[in-house]
């Protein structure tokens, strides 16, 4: 979706403006153009010929250049962006957008835009938690702009909290969920689940399985791109995709909770986590002692979210089978009074967990059952949505 867009990429003087060289690197190798524009304390941090070289456009940064191959207006680069992208977006920008200046090449390009302005910002934690910066933030969101929050870790001045530019891929995760806005699911909320959850034994111990998450996190991100308000519910290990709410929870009992919380208001439910069945009565308070592993552990069932979760939405569920493939998941679908299930043989090539590659069969509630051929899991994700763009 990102192939001949055009993405104007604003870069300002934060010591995170070497991460926009990934950024622009990432976005023209995915067949975006991306026109960089500097401020002056941008070109502090990074040379316009590196940005140069990583997206063979000529970088704008002066307002007044007149030369033949530097001549791109304010107004030009407005009028051309699909999207604009200022990364990193310091607490000065931020404060200028937002009380409409127009003194450099950037703002200007901002203030004249009819395009999606996404801010990702990145400062000194003190600076991003002043009601000032707050106040400007929640200006810009009140009139459109996307913002990227930053993440939490040690910053360049030594101190430790929020003010960390998100990483490359939430970015480009907030740019497609932008361009994707317009997509056929328009105004769709959906909630996904992903990943194997664990059920503690002791401390250090826990009853899992081998999912990835992968299939889930391709749902998440073929809905986001389809113009879709996602929330993930995630078990899994996996980069955090932008562009989407991710709830992160860790047994069956917490995916349970995050799930009822969040289908009050969605339209489409995709289990594609592999919840355990079971899991330890008792949860032993300190580390079982390696001598003491070969006694007898009571399990319990865990819940059946899907039984247990009620709402007026499209319900979509996952079957993982090592045998009997459709007759099992047919089972799975009347069980849990599904409207679509996604069955897959874990034991055929390419089509196990940790791979990116998908064989499955889908079968809906009125008997009708669709095998498809090995595919990415991110074509699988888009079959499903077809489905349930075609069947809400």
């Amino acid at each position: 979706m990102l192939t001949d867009k055009i993405v104007v990429l604003g870069i300002t003087g934060s010591i995170a403006a070497y991460k926009a060289a990934e950024l622009a690197s990432k976005l023209t190798h995915a067949g975006v153009r991306v026109d960089v524009v500097m401020t002056d304390a941008a070109q502090k941090f990074i040379s316009p010929l590196t940005l140069r070289s990583l997206t063979h456009r000529p970088v704008a940064a002066d307002m007044w250049e007149t030369s033949e191959e530097s001549r791109i207006s304010h107004i030009s680069l407005a009028q051309a962006a699909d999207v604009v992208v200022i990364a990193p977006a310091t607490a000065n920008i931020i404060a200028r957008i937002a009380c409409g200046m127009a003194d450099d090449l950037l703002s200007a390009a901002v203030l004249a835009t009819r395009a999606p302005v996404i801010i990702a910002t990145a400062m000194n934690v003190n600076m991003y938690e002043n009601s000032v910066t707050q106040d400007n933030l929640a200006k810009l969101k009140k009139r459109g702009f996307t913002i990227v929050e930053p993440g939490t870790g040690s910053l360049a001045c030594g101190t430790v909290g929020k003010g960390r530019l998100a990483e490359i891929e939430q970015i480009i995760g907030a740019i497609k969920m932008v361009l994707g806005k317009e997509g056929d699911m328009k105004g769709k909320k959906v909630v996904v689940t992903a990943g194997g959850t664990r059920e503690p034994i002791d401390p250090v111990r826990f009853i899992g399985n081998r999912s990835s998450g992968k299939m889930g996190y391709a749902l998440a991100e073929a809905a986001r791109d389809r113009g879709a308000s996602v929330t993930l519910i995630s078990a899994a290990s996996l980069p955090q995709p932008g562009g989407m709410e991710v709830v992160y929870v860790e047994s069956a009992g917490q995916m349970l909770e995050a799930v009822q919380n969040a289908v009050k208001k969605t339209d489409a439910l995709v289990m594609a986590a592999a919840v355990a069945d079971f899991r330890p009565k008792v949860m032993a308070k300190s580390k079982i002692k390696k001598a003491a592993l070969a006694l007898n552990m009571e399990l319990e069932r865990t819940p059946d979210i899907l039984a247990e979760v009620d709402g007026n939405f499209i319900r979509v569920g996952f079957a993982a089978e090592s045998e009997n493939l459709v007759v099992n998941a047919k089972k799975k679908l009347a069980d849990k009074v599904l409207d679509l299930i996604v069955a897959n043989d874990v034991t055929a090539p390419g089509s196990g967990f940790s791979t990116d590659t998908n064989k499955v069969t889908l079968i809906s509630r009125d008997g009708n059952k669709e095998a498809l051929p090995l595919m990415t899991k991110r074509e699988v994700a888009d079959k499903v949505w077809d489905w349930v763009v075609t069947n809400e």
